[in-house]
């Protein structure tokens, strides 16, 4: 081993391909010949000083993260604020980084972790701390800003068309004396990349989804009713695909409970059961609701090829970068053909990222507001491409990793 040690973290909401990008990075650490360790639950760990040493994990058990979902070494919500405002907290962490003698430090999140990425490259460089920070792409929104689509998207993506597609067949079976309307929602608090998916499910404007709603488009209560009821009349049944970001013209979440979460972002109270309500309400219509929740990024079972092989990639990568110090950079994907789908991985600077959102473009977004455009399927169709299945054990169950997670020594005081 060389000197020096590698530390790796996830942050944010997990996804079914995550561990396959950890996976990823030890692999490569290991193939370099560089210590890894890994944070538990994220910067937290890095503050408590949980850390993990992988290389105590089989070979098999680090292979096997890549058909396993959620977070292995698990995750957080807890965003560091300004080097200013959360300086103890920023100071604490360079503290123990140096304890054990961490050069390299790959943060594997969305926006937020990004922003922590790049600002602890910054103090880092400015205390005289050899210490390069990578950032790793992650997030089932889609919603990172310079990469063409987001590791975890392709497969909660491939969940949403999927599980629309076989739901829509249920409804229309039912239609006659049953249910007539079923809404669907999404994850997307800004961005409708996922809603965008579902309509991957039909096409014409028969076909399920019926409409989709956009975050990036404000919700007409009385437009969306016609659209409703004329549906139903012409179709028999309507399906119903919305965001949980839906939004009033005036920019107030249709579903907006009136609290905050841990990354001050406000919290959503359930925009399906709301629609659903209001669609009984005023139509008297049998509506049933759905909210996959955290089923549609922990979906492994139905995970995307193509995302899987973007995971990989991008841990591969930044390990690469890491140890060519590549400082406060970013792995992304670059597209290079939609058809046939080509792609690579590419280094991309983290100010051009941490803090930025990427919304649907309105060239993928139908006129009316309420589907997707030829465009958006070519940019969709290459992503959600492709099944990875897990191996299943006799039972009849995913054969799903359980590693051994045995903690580093603590050197330093308790924190806090």
């Amino acid at each position: 081993m060389g000197k020096g040690t590698l530390l790796y973290a996830q942050s944010g909401g997990v996804t079914a391909v995550i561990n396959a990008t950890a996976g990823a990075v030890i692999q490569a650490a290991r193939a370099h010949r560089v210590k890894a360790l890994a944070a538990r639950n994220g910067i937290l760990g890095v503050l408590r000083e949980e850390l993990v040493d992988t290389s105590k994990e089989t070979a098999a058990a680090i292979r096997g993260l890549a058909h396993t979902p959620g977070g292995a070494f698990g995750s957080c919500r807890y965003k560091l604020k300004s080097l200013e405002d959360d300086a103890a907290k920023y100071a604490r962490v360079l503290e123990v980084l140096k304890a054990h003698d961490v050069r390299w430090f790959l943060y594997n999140g969305g926006n937020d972790s990004a922003d922590t990425a790049l600002k602890l490259s910054q103090l880092a460089k400015a205390s005289g701390y050899p210490l390069t920070c990578i950032g790793v792409p992650k997030t089932v929104d889609n919603d990172l800003v310079v990469t063409d689509c987001c590791p975890g998207f392709g497969s909660a993506a491939k969940y949403t068309a999927v599980s629309v597609a076989e739901a829509a067949l249920d409804v229309a079976a039912m239609a006659d004396t049953s249910t007539k309307v079923f809404v669907y929602e999404v994850m997307g608090r800004h961005a409708g990349w996922l809603a965008a998916a579902a309509g991957l499910a039909g096409e014409g404007k028969d076909s399920a989804p019926h409409i989709i709603l956009f975050p990036e488009v404000p919700w007409d209560e009385a437009a969306f009713l016609a659209r409703v009821k004329a549906t139903v009349e012409r179709v028999g049944h309507c399906v119903v695909v919305v965001s949980e970001g839906l939004r009033h013209a005036d920019g107030r979440f249709v579903a907006d409970a009136g609290g905050k979460d841990a990354f001050g972002h406000s919290q959503l109270g359930g925009v399906g059961p709301a629609l659903a309500a209001i669609v009984k309400d005023a139509l008297g219509l049998k509506v049933h609701w759905t909210v996959p929740d955290y089923l549609q990024r922990s979906a492994r079972h139905l995970a995307s090829k193509t995302d899987l092989a973007h995971a990989q990639a991008v841990g591969k990568a930044a390990v690469e970068y890491a140890l060519k110090g590549l400082n406060g950079v970013m792995p992304v994907i670059v597209r290079t053909s939609d058809s046939p789908y080509r792609w690579k991985v590419a280094p991309a600077p983290l100010t051009g990222i941490a803090n930025q959102e990427k919304k649907m473009p309105r060239g993928f977004i139908s006129r009316d507001g309420y589907g997707i455009t030829a465009a958006c399927r070519r940019y969709l169709t290459p992503l959600i491409r492709g099944e990875a299945p897990p191996p299943y054990r006799p039972d009849g169950l995913p054969d799903y990793v359980q590693l051994k997670l045995q903690p580093v020594p603590k050197k330093l005081p308790k924190f806090g």
